[in-house]
């Protein structure tokens, strides 16, 4: 089962609803995957289709306990290679699909003129509960989640540009930054923070989802960390490694070139033991010294030798 039907199917386990928000909900998911028709004779009908039949359960309880419509629902075979089936929810006009759309504000009517709303009515989100059950209508109709071991991304697919604009506002009014795109001819509302993706599931009562999600992302966060440190010391183990290398080979070129023997015997003592000692750090080199000195003694001695090799390479040329 993917991270989307986990949280889906929460959600619909969740639907104590009283009459506001269920209208609330209901609107949503029939605005985003709902159509309109009209059969012969100029018959107006509503579908709603899904291939969750958690949430084909959810509207069909909805309607009945809400709207007092008893619903038919179909299934077919899908035709896509996932070969799932789809649920289609249908509701004609002796069952008073004309009320309900406008109940739900799918349909508005203005000077006796009917036509389709493609915003959202602030009349359908004006408690905090109802627009809660909104952005959870809207998720259950066209929203998904990626995997979050993979990546952090959570969409709603919609088909107007002026509802996804209204979609986006209402979720940013929580303090998120949800953006709108174009794909195709669609209009997607998305979300590709964690921490926001997880803010959201709050929004729409995912709660177990929500603790699923974070301890993934602690366990990515830990992962990170200690592929950082891992990178970091293995960086200053090469680093070190290739130091000394480079202080070995100044040292026998001082060797062959002059002697050790002309250098101060602060630098002799010290080359001596990093010829002697060539996988020591600079701090146990300096511990070998009578008296002992400190890392950055040892270091500004190498320095002082690297730069008489130098000087003897620029000789030699």
């Amino acid at each position: 089962m993917s991270f989307s039907s986990k949280v889906k199917g929460e959600i619909c386990r969740g639907s104590n609803l009283s009459k506001e928000e269920a209208t609330s909900q209901l609107s949503a998911i029939m605005k985003v995957s709902g159509t309109i028709s009209f059969a012969s004779g100029k018959q107006l009908s509503f579908k709603i289709t899904t291939e969750n039949p958690a949430i084909a359960r959810l509207i069909f309880k909805l309607l009945k306990e809400h709207f007092n419509i008893h619903t038919k629902l179909m299934v077919k075979r899908s035709n896509s290679l996932k070969k799932n089936n789809i649920y289609m929810v249908v509701i004609t006009e002796d069952m008073g699909v004309k009320s309900l759309l406008k109940e739900t504000k799918i349909l508005k009517e203005e000077d006796g003129f009917i036509s389709l709303d493609y915003g959202i009515d602030s009349t359908l989100i004006a408690s905090e509960e109802c627009k809660r059950s909104y952005i959870r209508g809207a998720f259950l109709g066209g929203g998904s989640i990626s995997n979050p071991e993979k990546t952090y991304h959570l969409e709603f697919v919609t088909h107007s540009i002026e509802y996804a604009e209204d979609l986006c506002k209402l979720i940013n009014k929580y303090g998120l930054t949800s953006k709108v795109i174009q794909r195709k001819s669609s209009y997607i509302v998305y979300i590709k923070e964690g921490e926001q993706i997880v803010d959201l599931l709050n929004i729409i009562g995912a709660h177990s989802s929500l603790l699923e999600l974070e301890n993934i992302r602690i366990m990515k966060e830990m992962r990170n960390n200690v592929n950082r440190l891992v990178n970091c010391e293995t960086a200053n183990l090469s680093k070190t490694v290739n130091a000394a290398i480079r202080q070995v080979e100044s040292i026998k070129l001082i060797q062959r070139e002059i002697g050790l023997a002309r250098l101060p015997k602060n630098l002799r003592d010290i080359a001596e033991l990093r010829l002697n000692y060539p996988d020591e750090s600079l701090k146990e080199l300096g511990e070998m010294l009578d008296p002992p000195v400190g890392k950055s003694g040892v270091n500004h001695r190498l320095r002082k030798i690297e730069k008489i090799a130098d000087e003897l390479r620029r000789e030699g040329r």
